[in-house]
């Protein structure tokens, strides 16, 4: 059939691949919120930030609702978020978040792969000084004055403002998120996503060589069903 044909199949394969993967991942975040917020968006701020998280992501209406629904269920496994940090080669950090009903078989395979993949795993908080935890909310930028939205958004814990590609990317601190989440709410902004995020405060410059072996080793993480995030601090 040619080239083309496969080219076209291969990058179709692909976004399949990153569509279950990221609809896994927004399924598991949804069944912990449901499970310390309640079942219902209205009161659970956590599951309406999803919600909405999931519709960005073009997550299919009848699957946010099945991910509602088994979480209220009590036959539904709990998830354990348990966060895994270490070092890869060429002494980049990298920080493994994980959601897992089963932390001794999730251990065993991230440090499987840091071992692998020429890194080891680390004892928790050894990389609290190259990460820091801020909220991340994305949303539409027409119609709003940059100057006079920053001004309101400082009294409700902006730390950063950036625009790119039409878009206001705010941040803020990990203890203002729900605050800030509050206030955009209020204000009728139309949030695309509201997310943690681990942002690193340095890094690490490597070869293109030195770097796809990196990538290869943070796709072996992102590939585990128990993973639901990779960060590192390759520049």
């Amino acid at each position: 059939m040619g080239r083309a044909f496969e080219f076209r199949r291969a990058r179709k394969e692909k976004r399949w691949d990153w569509m279950a993967k990221t609809f896994t991942r927004i399924g598991k975040d949804i069944a912990m919120a449901v499970k310390q917020g309640g079942p219902d968006p209205e009161t659970n701020p956590r599951l309406r930030t999803l919600i909405q998280n999931a519709k960005t992501n073009n997550m299919p209406k009848d699957r946010v609702e099945a991910a509602i629904k088994r979480a209220s269920s009590k036959d539904e496994n709990d998830y354990e978020e348990v966060v895994y940090e270490g070092y890869g080669p060429y002494g980049v950090a990298i920080l493994v978040e994980t959601a897992t009903d089963n932390p001794t078989r999730t251990v065993a395979n991230v440090r499987m792969y840091f071992t692998r993949g020429g890194g080891s795993l680390g004892k928790t908080g050894s990389l609290d000084f190259i990460f820091t935890r801020k909220g991340v909310f994305r949303f539409d930028a027409n119609g709003l004055d940059r100057e006079e939205l920053e001004l309101e958004l400082i009294d409700h814990g902006l730390d950063e403002i950036e625009e790119e590609e039409g878009e206001f990317v705010v941040y803020t601190p990990y203890t203002e998120f729900a605050r800030m989440q509050s206030f955009l709410e209020e204000k009728g902004i139309g949030v695309k996503s509201a997310e943690l995020k681990r942002i690193p405060n340095s890094s690490v410059e490597l070869t293109q060589e030195q770097e796809d072996e990196i990538m290869e080793l943070i796709e072996k993480f992102e590939q585990d069903d128990d993973v639901q995030a990779v960060y590192h601090n390759v520049s």
